[in-house]
């Protein structure tokens, strides 16, 4: 006999979101698949939120029920998961795990322990900081790949538990929403902004720079981050007094290792030549190219045995990642997604500032659900479209498309930062949603008043269509 407990409450509950995808009829302008699309999405949403299933079970259903209700054909359902996205967190794992199985990752823990370890909070900030500035200058899915091993070490030599340490908890989060919050600051944070760009350029023959992207949008890169510390203290107040067991435990390994082996200098290397490549190359070769080029070389070096990835490398992740990758991909080609947001957009009485308020507010909703990129890809387009009917500035609708669409904190789907932490155990979905969702009313709100207040002082009027 079935158990009345909260988790088959909650299978239950799923199921009758599956059903009634059946039973009510489908909203005007969504086509069938469509309609069966966002059902799936609501299910899945569900159990990767509550993880009433381990979340890569919830991912392998997702290429189930796509072709069973007939939303996409097997094969198309299957070929998605060769997403870019699901090999470059593969080969970004395996990265990591190559630094964990070497011991460089103590090493870097050691020297990072050192300069931000004065208490639990200091070092969180140091974390938060950290992989928010590194994501000024590369993707924020390499900044997470590089930094994940050393705050595993961390946690490691903290002796912290899996899911039970809310300071495990707090040092990942700050690591994630580091990752997430840089990201948005310049053009090499993430593929959404070069997309934006590129969109703007072939619709209206312009562009925005370089460094008046950083102009226009770094105060607001300051504001988040400050709010992020705050409610990630708040909501996961450090349960140890004293990291220096850390320092010690680190600094004796260190000194028990002595000099750098050569698995460790060919480890450096490695991630040196990737780092650069992910910088300077990862147009013309693809992040996911460039990950697995890292990776496949650690083997062709010796650095780490395949049973050394089997060990340290989080495969369900990448199921869960693939069926997100697959659910977003079936949101967008179905309409769905489109549909959503030209739902969101059916008042004609519009200011300029409320159609760039909407905007953001449908990005921030949409990028919690699928990439950041399917958001710039899906919403920008429709932005312009209204930004020509009511007169809006096309440069303010990119900021209010894809600056919002990166600022996912939530769920691990919405950006590769969530899952690749997520990855670690120390935390679960449903410990990000709370405190990820008052973030990104915070951030909403914030871009509001950037656009309204620090705008106008830079010359971008949202009237106007010149480049700041």
């Amino acid at each position: 006999m079935l158990r009345i407990t909260k988790r088959n409450l909650v299978l239950v509950f799923a199921l009758a979101v599956l059903l009634a995808g059946f039973l009510v009829p489908q909203a005007e302008g969504l086509t069938t698949e469509g309609h069966r699309a966002l059902t799936v999405f609501a299910v899945c949403l569900i159990l990767w939120v509550t993880q009433a299933l381990p979340l890569s079970v919830t991912g392998l259903l997702v290429f189930i029920l796509l072709p069973l209700l007939q939303v996409r054909t097997p094969q198309e359902t299957f070929s998605l998961f060769g997403n870019n996205a699901v090999f470059f967190i593969l080969g970004a794992l395996i990265l990591a795990s190559g630094m964990m199985k070497t011991g460089l990752s103590t090493r870097f823990a050691f020297y990072f322990l050192s300069k931000f370890g004065r208490s639990p909070a200091t070092l969180a900030l140091g974390i938060l900081v950290s992989s928010a500035f590194l994501t000024f200058w590369m993707p924020e899915h390499a900044v997470a790949a590089l930094l994940f091993p050393i705050v595993l070490e961390i946690c490691f030599a903290l002796r912290l538990r899996p899911l039970q340490s809310q300071y495990g908890k707090l040092l990942f989060l700050s690591l994630a929403w580091g990752a997430v919050i840089g990201g948005v600051a310049t053009l090499l944070g993430g593929a959404r902004n070069p997309l934006a760009i590129q969109i703007l350029q072939e619709m209206y023959g312009t562009s925005i720079g370089f460094f008046g992207w950083i102009i226009a949008v770094f105060p607001i890169v300051v504001v988040i981050l400050l709010a992020a510390f705050v409610i990630l203290l708040l909501f996961f107040r450090p349960d140890i007094k004293d990291i220096s067991p850390a320092v010690d435990v680190l600094r004796e390994e260190v000194a028990m290792r002595g000099p750098l082996s050569g698995g460790e200098k060919r480890m450096i290397a490695v991630m040196l030549i990737t780092t650069v490549l992910w910088v300077t190359q990862s147009k013309l070769l693809g992040l996911a190219n460039i990950a697995l080029m890292g990776a496949v070389s650690l083997f062709i070096l010796k650095v780490i045995r395949w049973e050394d990835a089997e060990e340290y490398v989080n495969w369900g992740i990448i199921l869960m990642y693939g069926g997100a990758v697959a659910i977003a991909s079936s949101l967008a080609d179905t309409g769905a997604a489109q549909w959503f947001a030209d739902t969101v957009f059916t008042n004609p009485e519009l200011s300029p500032f409320t159609i760039v308020a909407l905007i953001a507010l449908a990005s921030v909703l949409l990028t919690e659900g699928i990439s950041n990129v399917a958001a710039v890809a899906i919403l920008l387009p429709i932005g312009f479209s209204l930004g020509n009917t009511y007169g809006v500035n096309p440069i303010a609708i990119v900021y209010a498309t894809a600056v919002t669409a990166g600022l996912a904190f939530c769920l691990p789907m919405g950006t590769p930062p969530n899952a690749i932490c997520i990855s670690s155990g120390y935390y679960k979905v449903a410990d990000s949603v709370k405190p990820g969702i008052i973030l990104n009313i915070i951030s909403w709100l914030a871009f509001l008043l950037l656009a309204r207040v620090y705008w106008p002082l830079i010359g971008i009027d949202l009237l106007a269509t010149s480049v700041p």
